[in-house]
């Protein structure tokens, strides 16, 4: 018996992780023989095979790897153009795939020419990164302020790259990208300022109710006293589009670290004042009072601090394209 057959029976999953891998290389194959025989077919027959789909299914599913390998055997892809006269970066930015769009920068400053392209409505690539993402992209980001944020970031992205008159061009239907961009997001704007009162309110319901019964239990003094308490006054604001990108974000990561930092602190208070008031007669009470008090707590922490981890990354940490436009 073979040391690969050995391997196989001791490691199980070895022999999945091979076949997906040889199935990887026997596809990339094949890719290559049909790409070898695409230049000498007519534009009908491209039709007929279906490859305006294929392509669009690529990009639809991230495919970056296929699209890579068919820009390379077929550099005149690019300039290649589907029914709604959309090419194929083109729909990189309609289907919100950054690691496919990415390749622009890879590409000659004549091929980046593709770039000035409109499609068949007259809309230019900022028009098409004005549109609403799939809710198959808008899906793997949390919350609708995020979701907000993330378009931003694409829209501004493609304005810093492609030139100034695009901003000023309308499309067949008299928009500019920025009232596209308006019009399309109207609803999710909506949706994403609810999602900032929301989770503003949640967090300071947390706050009071944490400061209200941890510090009166612990220091209330037999007999009472009596205690004022009110109601925290939220200020409504609109909140203007733009906000979205930063400003927005920025408060929600700011106010959710004063809250874990608010509850380190009032835990730390708390659990002190219970093993003081309870050390000389039953030392070990203070023990599971203080473990118990910490189990919302940990809840609270446990599904808050993923969504300030997202919103730091999203906001700070990255970029929709990895390079700049100036690199080839």
């Amino acid at each position: 018996m073979s040391t690969y057959n050995i391997f196989q029976i001791a490691v199980p999953e070895f022999k999945h992780i091979h076949d997906a891998k040889l199935q990887h290389d026997q596809a990339v194959e094949l890719l290559n023989c049909i790409f070898i025989e695409i230049p000498k077919l007519s534009k009908q027959q491209l039709e007929t095979i279906g490859l305006d789909k294929a392509i669009y299914d690529a990009i639809k599913h991230g495919m970056f790897e296929f699209i890579d390998e068919i820009i390379e055997l077929y550099p005149e892809i690019l300039w290649r153009k589907d029914k709604k006269g959309r090419t194929l970066f083109a729909n990189a930015i309609v289907l919100r795939q950054e690691k496919i769009f990415n390749h622009v920068f890879r590409l000659g400053e004549k091929q980046r020419l593709t770039l000035l392209r409109h499609d068949i409505f007259r809309n230019n690539f900022l028009h098409l990164a004005a549109k609403l993402s799939p809710p198959s992209r808008l899906d793997h980001i949390s919350g609708a302020a995020l979701q907000m944020q993330r378009e931003l970031q694409w829209f501004k992205e493609l304005r810093r790259i492609l030139p100034p008159k695009f901003e000023e061009e309308l499309n067949e239907n008299n928009r500019t990208p920025a009232s596209l961009f308006s019009h399309e997001h109207k609803e999710l704007m909506k949706e994403g300022e609810k999602w900032m009162k929301n989770n503003a309110a949640s967090c300071m319901v947390v706050a009071t109710l944490i400061s209200a019964v941890m510090f009166t239990s612990a220091f209330t003094v037999p007999g009472g006293i009596d205690e004022k308490t009110g109601s925290p006054i939220f200020l409504r604001s609109n909140a203007f589009l733009k906000d979205f990108l930063q400003s927005l974000p920025a408060k929600s990561i700011l106010g959710l670290f004063t809250l874990f930092f608010s509850i380190v602190n009032m835990m730390v208070a708390f659990g002190s004042a219970i093993f003081i008031t309870l050390q000389e007669r039953l030392a070990w009470v203070s023990i599971p009072v203080i473990i118990l008090s910490t189990v919302p707590i940990a809840f609270f922490t446990l599904l808050q601090f993923p969504l300030l981890i997202e919103m730091l990354v999203s906001t700070y940490c990255c970029r929709i394209f990895d390079k700049s436009p100036n690199q080839t």
